[in-house]
């Protein structure tokens, strides 16, 4: 049964990091070579992907709903398709129609087969037991920027964008959608009579965890955690996109920006690490203030320091960003319990979703107009003010 287990895991760490190299982390590499092959500008490149991104939360709930009541082996599957013919049609373009298209398939399967998937498939298979499970996997697709990134540079200079874009999609295809349609087992809907975990410090007085999802789907604990997770998503979307920009726009060569960037998939695994060995008997709240303090503190150093301090930002910054991805799969589990756990997280990610989904546009404003100094206030207010949101809601908290 464990090893059973750990090749679930191992599967599904394995097809998140091919999923979110090709989508979410695309766009830093491929952002200057296809507005110039397509002849669109930047600015209109960033908000078509703004407009993806957007696509993709609205359809989270959805996706959730689906997943809770026929599991996710083949939901993960069929997203593997969606990429690829994405990608597909990203590499046969000629114009700005068709990079609209190829994002519309890509934010389909962002929708349906990123993070709150796997998580939500994880949770159907393991109920309760499924937080050592959710870190498992972030462990591995940790990497996804530091394969991603690199990749994604390698082949676009060596090979040219289109043809880099099929290479992604033929990962899809001979890669990911066979291990997520075979070695994932099918699932059948958490058992609706499970009692959730003990309510963990941090919670909201009378906010206790409500087993029935579909009794009341939307609480007070939820509004706050929706609007934590959108502002910190907002800033993890606006890095994954512009990191290397941003690093170069402070006086790193381009090659140091790539190379620090690509730091941030080791500084995820570490911090998870972390977690798992350190945190992991604690509340999940406990992880979600830690997370949301570093990247500000990175911020710091950089403004300070300039380009030297690169690497510390980065470090700080994929080590929040890490451990706030497994808060956001384990928060809702302590909170609420595994029944209808996909669909709260479809709700809790669709606004955040939402604000994530401008972040590309909007960070690429700040940076190419205010400068990288505003960029980076910008990005210290937005973590900051989650952390302090997340000490102020009980007291007790530390308890």
């Amino acid at each position: 049964m464990e090893s059973r287990r750990s090749l679930v895991v191992a599967t599904l760490g394995v097809t998140q990091t091919v999923s979110w190299a090709s989508s979410y982390y695309l766009t830093a590499i491929f952002a200057d070579p296809v507005s110039a092959g397509l002849h669109v500008s930047r600015t209109f490149f960033f908000g078509v992907v703004s407009g993806a991104l957007l696509a993709s939360g609205l359809l989270g709930p959805l996706a959730g709903r689906i997943i809770d009541r026929r599991g996710g082996r083949d939901v993960l599957a069929a997203t593997n398709l969606a990429f690829a013919a994405g990608l597909c049609v990203m590499a046969a373009s000629q114009g700005p129609l068709g990079l609209i298209v190829a994002w519309s398939l890509i934010a389909l399967g962002m929708g349906f087969g990123l993070y709150e998937a796997a998580f939500a498939t994880a949770a159907g298979l393991y109920g309760l037991e499924a937080r050592n499970a959710i870190t498992g996997i972030t462990l591995i697709a940790g990497f996804a920027s530091t394969v991603g990134w690199p990749t994604s540079r390698f082949l676009v200079e060596t090979v040219g964008w289109r043809d880099a874009a099929l290479a992604w999609a033929a990962l899809h295809l001979l890669l990911a959608l066979p291990m997520n349609r075979f070695l994932i087992p099918k699932a059948a809907p958490a058992e609706r009579d499970e009692t959730p975990l003990e309510t963990p410090p941090g919670i909201l007085p009378g906010s206790p965890a409500e087993p029935d999802a579909e009794a009341s789907p939307v609480s007070a604990t939820m509004l706050i955690l929706a609007g934590v997770f959108g502002a910190t998503w907002f800033i993890s979307a606006s890095l994954a996109a512009h990191l290397p920009r941003l690093l170069h726009a402070m006086g790193a060569t381009p090659d140091a920006a790539v190379a620090a960037a690509a730091l941030v998939g080791p500084a995820q695994v570490i911090a998870r690490l972390f977690e798992f060995g350190v945190l992991r008997r604690v509340s999940p709240m406990v992880s979600a203030r830690l997370s949301t303090i570093l990247n500000p503190i990175g911020g710091v150093l950089l403004a300070i320091f300039g380009p030297v301090a690169a690497i510390p930002f980065v470090l700080l910054h994929g080590a929040g960003n890490g451990m706030l991805t497994i808060a956001r799969g384990t928060l809702p589990l302590a909170l609420f319990g595994p029944s209808g756990y996909g669909m709260r997280t479809g709700i809790l990610a669709a606004p955040a979703r939402v604000l994530q989904g401008a972040a590309p546009l909007v960070f690429g404003l700040v940076l190419d107009r205010l400068g990288p100094m505003a960029a980076l206030a910008f990005s210290a207010a937005l973590m900051g003010g989650s952390c302090v949101v997340l000490c102020l809601l009980h007291p007790n908290a530390d308890g």
